[in-house]
């Protein structure tokens, strides 16, 4: 098989003039050229170097520039919710609570679940090119207490020791 101009040619000694066969769902002419056939194949498809597309999630920012997130954390004693919105708030960027992370019921509000909690939201923000968060957190309040549950602190730690840069912290 020889190759001209990107298309595979290939050559038989054959003792015949001119036939047409089909192959692969392509006509191809047989020419019978002093002693030698040749067919002229189309290139193949899967062999095509396709260019890869780089698609970035993140807002596009120079090198070393922080992108801010809100992260609140709501830490009451049956839960703790770790929720990154964007800076008006309005659009939810990732959520998870220490319900998602552990089987039992009565660990969801502990603090291992809420660290394994703030670290999936540390990877997800990575992922979508947040690299700081400002804090807003809650405890469950009105008339009930307004102090912040078990998962609280473990949360806010882990995010920082996740990589990611804290900015303001406030209680909401």
């Amino acid at each position: 098989m020889h190759h001209i101009a990107g298309h595979a040619v290939m050559c038989w000694m054959l003792d015949c003039s001119i036939s047409t066969f089909l192959c692969c769902g392509l006509s191809l002419t047989l020419v019978r050229q002093q002693c030698h056939l040749f067919a002229v194949m189309a290139p193949r498809k899967g062999k095509e170097k396709k260019e890869e597309q780089v698609i970035s999630l993140g807002p596009q920012v120079a090198e070393g520039e922080n992108v801010f997130g809100v992260c609140h954390i709501f830490a009451s004693f049956n839960d703790t919710f770790v929720h990154v919105t964007d800076l008006s708030g309005k659009e939810t960027i990732c959520r998870v609570t220490g319900g998602m992370k552990v089987k039992a019921d009565r660990d969801e509000s502990s603090p291992y679940a809420a660290m394994l909690a703030a670290q999936d939201v540390a990877q997800r923000c990575k992922e979508l090119g947040i690299t700081a968060l400002h804090i807003k957190l809650r405890a469950t309040g009105g008339n009930r207490t307004k102090t912040p549950g078990p998962g609280a602190q473990s949360a806010l730690r882990a995010l920082a020791r996740s990589g990611m840069k804290i900015g303001r912290i406030g209680l909401d």
